[in-house]
């Protein structure tokens, strides 16, 4: 059999089958997506994927960060759970792929569109997943820290916003720890 055989029936075959459901609910979901006003979806798109560079931070996204995403990003897109479930996983795996050189890119573009307000929101959002798992790494907190200064906040504010998430800096829990006496001998 020749190579153009067997890819011609690669192509019957492919045009034979018939879409599963999956594949259909994909289709719907991102053609709800496209009405999206333009401005609006881009605004989610970023916002969706500074909060997967959080995530990520630390080179996994727990499931439970992965579920305050999507509650995240469904609240903040007035979106579907369905919709923002597509979203935050096309986030994610941007940032896997393309991370190391999109961070900054989109984090500025989200500055750009984004009002002082909604800078600070995303702030808050940013401290939520990092703290789903209960606990904010020094490698999550240093990400969001270098996402502040992209987005233009000013250190107050992010101190602000930072203090309300205490019980979760890994940071202030070892040091807590350090103080504690040790098991007696």
């Amino acid at each position: 059999m020749s190579i153009l055989d067997f890819l011609k029936l690669g192509v019957e075959k492919a045009s034979r089958s018939t879409p599963s459901a999956d594949t259909e609910t994909v289709r719907k979901i991102t053609a709800a997506l496209d009405r999206i006003e333009p401005q609006r979806a881009k605004f989610i798109a970023s916002f969706a994927y500074v909060l997967s560079r959080v995530a990520r931070a630390d080179l996994k996204i727990s499931g439970d960060e992965l579920q305050t995403m999507e509650r995240i990003v469904a609240t903040i897109g007035a979106l579907p759970e369905e919709q923002a479930v597509l979203v935050v996983q096309m986030a994610k795996t941007q940032n896997i792929l393309f991370g190391a050189t999109e961070n900054y890119l989109v984090t500025r573009e989200f500055s750009e569109i984004a009002t002082q307000e909604e800078k600070m929101a995303l702030l808050e959002c940013l401290f939520a997943v990092s703290a789903a798992d209960t606990s904010i790494s020094s490698v999550e907190d240093t990400e969001i820290r270098q996402i502040a200064g992209e987005l233009k906040i000013e250190h107050k504010d992010f101190i602000a916003v930072r203090s309300r998430f205490r019980e979760h800096l890994e940071v202030l829990k070892n040091s807590r720890d350090l103080g504690t006496p040790g098991p007696k001998a």
